[in-house]
């Protein structure tokens, strides 16, 4: 048999076991196309059941994407936007549905990571080597995770194992003499189940900075190099019985241009060592046949160091500690889900902050249901933070399956965004007035109805939202003082396609976002910082005996810069290549070429982007 064809095969398997743990409604259309998520309701449930937009990245894709960020990946997405002020390693941002990049969550394993300071997930220390699948939830979904889930949100899979035991590597070597190098083991059973896996990444660049007029420009390469793990156990000491361990580590050093503004010299490298760690254990029992306890426990380090020469100028360090106990019971008509978290998140910094720690207590229920043809779910969660006070968050969902191929959704949620210590306790210095203690959460209400078409390995769906975001923090002068002063207006609409015909697959998604402005002042009615109002994924693979192709073309629109709308960033286009050949059933060489046509594009204004670039490699996968 092929490999590919047994590759499917395996999936079908999976789906098909997976299935009989999750019944599906008898109008489901086709289950090919129906993958099982969690990150929806926090239960597994079939897309298909969904009254919500999610997507999924497998590892297949994942492996596709070259020496490609995580971030470049996630941008290949429907309803999302990226920038990076360089390079591999650098400072990298998403957009979902057009919300700023702290109002989105990143989950990894379960439990959250980035930085309480910034309030962004680090994107740049997150390998896609480790990575096995990921969820993409677009819109509010604070009902479910709490605060900050106002764009949507994120969550990473490690990599598991499953069968005999079977050890895996790749290497491969790129422009800007890049290489990159995994090796692991991974097996398991009824019994037991593990994975363990290793990998290090080495770049010299380019140089990130491309204005020789700005005053960070420093012409040299900025590199970056990573090294990371995760690794991953299971016991399954008896039927509906499980315990676990999950673990991500990965440490990473990259270089940038900066100046020593009071001595206003020339910019010279600095170096920036960033940690980003997860490690949990849990148990998961069934305690009665209709009721499954989950209990976690973890914590997450997002750990920052900036150097000049060898001299160290800041320290920012978040401790997230988890506890969470989950619990999902099996209803005559549906399924409920009941759950307690223990949120504490700290900071330890050269930045002396006023208040360094505080706790967050939630409390969450939900209901999700397919009753013949209707799809329900209903969530409501409250979050008591000891700086703030609570916050209370809902959603609700309603679908129809009105034939096998046709269905719609249309749902309603709430979502808020907790500030960070940067604006609350930031230390004044200079003509900043320091953080605002007095800050309030930033709210969002988002209304959206979608529609979906499958049949025969093809799907198309369209996506409509409308997201108001209020109480917007800005920093505004004189002071610069952050304030609750500003609102927003997210609406847009998502056409998605994808269809498979014999050998060939094809995929098309298309964005149309109106991010405005609506806070009163000089920016009123413009247009959000660096968000497109139009952008294009399309992808065309074909199989070929041994061979695998895959052709890539995105278009994004103009964007501004700055929130006063007077830094344009043009429009580009990019087409990248994709092709592996499989050696002998085990063995693979693959080659991915980027930016084909050597496009001259920026995300930000002045930071330099990759040109043409090619990745060549070898993998051995036991099949």
């Amino acid at each position: 048999m092929h490999p590919k064809k047994r590759r499917a095969r395996s999936a079908v398997t999976l789906t098909v076991g997976l299935a009989t743990l999750f019944p599906v409604a008898s109008h489901a259309a086709d289950q090919s196309l129906d993958p099982i998520v969690v990150t929806a309701t926090r239960q597994a449930t079939r897309t298909n059941e969904l009254t919500s937009d999610v997507s999924v990245i497998t590892r297949e894709e994942i492996e596709q994407a070259g020496e490609s960020t995580l971030a470049q990946l996630l941008a290949r997405q429907p309803g999302i936007q990226y920038v990076e002020n360089g390079g591999a390693g650098s400072n990298a941002s998403i957009f979902i549905r057009g919300a700023n990049s702290n109002q989105s969550i990143v989950l990894v394993d379960g439990q959250r990571i980035g930085s309480a300071t910034t309030g962004s997930p680090t994107l740049s220390r997150i390998p896609l080597d480790q990575i096995e699948r990921i969820e993409i939830l677009r819109g509010p979904a604070s009902s479910l995770y709490g605060a900050d889930a106002i764009g949507g949100v994120i969550q990473i899979f490690t990599r598991r194992g499953e069968g005999p035991p079977r050890v895996n590597a790749s290497t491969g070597y790129g422009s800007y003499n890049t290489s990159d190098t995994t090796v692991g083991i991974a097996g398991g059973s009824e019994l037991v189940s593990y994975s363990v896996q290793a990998a290090y990444l080495n770049t010299d660049g380019f140089n990130t900075i491309r204005n020789r007029k700005n005053l960070y420009y420093n012409a040299d390469r900025d590199g970056y190099w990573n090294r990371n793990l995760s690794a991953n156990f299971a016991l399954r000491p008896a039927k509906g019985q499980e315990i676990g361990l999950n673990l991500l580590a990965s440490n990473g050093t990259n270089q940038y241009d900066s100046n020593d503004f009071s001595a206003l010299g020339a910019a010279k490298n600095y170096n920036s060592e960033q940690t980003v760690s997860t490690y949990s254990i849990y148990t998961r029992n069934r305690l009665l046949e209709a009721w499954t306890s989950t209990l976690r426990v973890g914590r997450s380090i997002d750990d920052l160091k900036d150097y000049a020469g060898s001299e160290r100028t800041s320290t920012f360090r978040t401790n997230m500690d988890l506890l969470s106990w989950q619990n999902d019971i099996r209803l005559p008509i549906g399924e409920a889900l009941l759950a307690y978290e223990y949120n504490k998140q700290r900071v330890s910094s050269s930045t002396d902050y006023t208040v360094s720690e505080r706790t967050i207590n939630s409390l969450l229920a939900g209901w999700n249901a397919s009753i013949d043809r209707h799809r329900l779910q209903l969530n409501l969660r409250r979050d008591d933070n000891s700086q703030f006070g609570g916050e209370t968050t809902g959603s609700a969902g309603y679908g129809y399956q009105f034939t096998p191929e046709w269905r719609a959704h249309i749902s309603y949620g709430t979502a808020f965004r907790a500030p960070t210590f940067n604006e609350l306790y930031f230390p004044a210095s200079g003509f900043f007035a320091g953080g605002n203690p007095d800050l309030k959460p930033e709210t969002a209400r988002n209304t959206e109805f979608g529609i979906d078409w499958e049949r025969a390995g093809q799907r198309f769906a369209a996506v409509f939202y409308d997201n108001q975001v209020s109480n917007l923090i800005e920093y505004r002068p004189p002071t610069y003082a952050p304030v609750n002063v500003s609102k927003a207006s997210l609406r847009g609409a998502t056409l998605t396609y994808d269809g498979r015909f014999a050998e060939w697959g094809l995929g098309v998604a298309v964005d149309f976002l109106d991010p405005r402005n609506e806070g009163q002042g000089p920016n009123q009615g413009n247009l959000l910082a660096r968000r497109a109002e139009n952008q294009m994924s399309s992808y065309l693979t074909r199989t070929l005996g041994d061979w695998d192709l895959r052709a890539e073309w995105k278009l994004v629109g103009r964007r501004y810069d700055d929130p006063a709308n007077l830094i344009e960033l043009g429009g580009y286009g990019l087409v990248n290549l994709y092709a592996d050949y499989r050696l002998q059933r085990d063995w693979a060489l693959f080659a991915r070429a980027n930016n084909i046509f050597n496009k001259d594009y920026q995300t930000a204004n002045d930071y330099a982007t990759a040109g043409a670039n090619v990745f060549v490699g070898l993998r051995y996968t036991p099949r």
